[in-house]
C-alpha cells in the first residue's frame, strides 16, 4: 500500500470548537481552549503518525472581521490554511446561524478539495434544531460531507477519520515520524500561559496580552521557564499581577500545572509584566512576537 499524507486543515467562525477538535483528533492537548472567541492566534499543527500515512492538522483562529493588525495576521494563517489544505474541516455548531465572514464561506463553496462539514455540539440541542442545521449546510456546501458532532464528548468522529482517510493524498510523509508538532515546547508553555490569562482575567485584558518564553532550560530533574506577559496598559499590568500579586501568582501556579503535565516533569516557572503599548496595532511589534 503507498504511503499516504496530506494537510487537513480546521476553519470555522470563533468559539465553535476548532481547538477542542483539534486535541481529540490528535489525541493530545496541542491547542488552548477557553469558553472566549479568538483564543487561537497561531496556525498551530498536529500530527498523526501511522505505518501508512500522516495526517497534518491545522488549527487556525476563528475567522473574523479586523480591528486590530493582529486581526490581520490571524486571518492571514486562515487564508493559507484554505489554499494548502488537501481535506478541509469546516466546522460550525448549533447556535451559528451563518458564518460571520461571507467573503471565507465563498472561497470555501469554491475550493475543489474534499470538504467535511462538522455541526459541533450537537448534544446542547434537540433533534429538531440538529436537523434543521445539518439540511441548512447541506445547501450551502453540497459537495461536503456533513456530519453532527459532539468536540467535547468524542462524539462521532469515528466516520470523520474515516473519510480522512479515504480522501488523503498518496505522499511521503511531510514531517519526521515522531513529531507531534511543528512548534517547539517553548511555544506550547508561553500558550498554556496564555490560556490562565484567557480564564483568570475578565474584558479585554486577556486579549491585549501576549506571552513571550525568554528562557526554557531542560535540566534532568526540573525544566526551568521564565516568562514574560506582555501588555498594552499600565492598567492592564495592575489587573494581571492583581493585589498582592494575587492575580500572578494565580495564573503562574496553574500554568505551571499544566505545563508539567504536558511536558511531564517537574517545573520550575518565574512569570512578569511587561508593558509594550498598542502592541497588537504595530507590525514592527507583531513581527517581532512572532506573528
Amino acid at each position: 500500500m503507498a504511503h499516504k499524507a496530506g494537510f487537513v486543515n480546521i476553519v470555522g467562525s470563533p468559539n465553535v470548537g476548532k481547538s477542542t477538535l483539534m486535541n481529540q483528533l490528535v489525541g493530545e492537548r496541542i491547542s488552548i481552549v477557553t469558553s472566549k472567541a479568538q483564543t487561537t492566534r497561531h496556525r498551530i499543527l498536529g500530527i498523526v503518525n501511522d505505518e501508512d500515512y500522516q495526517i497534518v492538522f491545522s488549527d487556525t483562529p476563528g475567522v473574523v472581521n479586523s480591528a486590530y493588525k493582529l486581526h490581520d495576521q490571524m486571518m492571514s494563517y486562515v487564508q493559507t490554511s484554505l489554499k494548502d489544505a488537501d481535506v478541509l474541516i469546516f466546522i460550525t455548531d448549533i447556535f451559528e446561524n451563518d458564518m460571520n465572514h461571507v467573503e471565507t464561506l465563498e472561497k470555501i463553496q469554491k475550493m475543489d478539495v474534499p470538504k467535511l462539514v462538522l455541526v459541533n455540539k450537537m448534544d446542547l440541542g434537540d433533534q429538531e434544531k440538529v436537523t434543521e442545521r445539518l439540511a441548512y449546510w447541506a445547501e450551502k456546501l453540497p459537495d461536503a460531507t456533513i456530519f453532527p458532532i459532539s468536540a467535547l464528548h468524542g462524539f462521532n468522529l469515528e466516520g470523520i477519520w474515516e473519510k480522512i482517510l479515504e480522501n488523503l493524498p498518496e505522499n511521503p510523509p511531510y514531517y519526521d515520524k515522531e513529531e507531534l508538532s511543528d512548534r517547539p515546547m517553548r511555544f506550547f508553555a508561553a500558550e498554556m500561559i496564555r490560556e490562565k490569562i484567557f480564564l483568570h482575567c475578565k474584558k479585554e485584558v486577556p486579549y491585549a496580552c501576549q506571552v513571550e518564553i525568554e528562557e526554557y532550560k531542560e535540566e534532568p530533574e526540573i525544566t526551568r521557564i521564565r516568562a514574560l506577559i506582555i501588555v498594552e496598559r499600565d492598567t492592564q499590568k495592575g489587573i494581571i499581577i492583581g493585589k498582592g500579586g494575587e492575580m500572578l501568582k494565580r495564573i503562574g501556579k496553574d500554568a505551571r500545572i499544566e505545563i508539567e503535565k504536558f511536558i511531564e516533569q517537574k517545573v520550575f516557572l518565574e512569570t512578569y509584566v511587561k508593558v509594550d503599548k498598542d502592541w497588537r496595532t504595530s507590525d514592527q511589534k507583531l513581527k517581532k512576537y512572532g506573528y
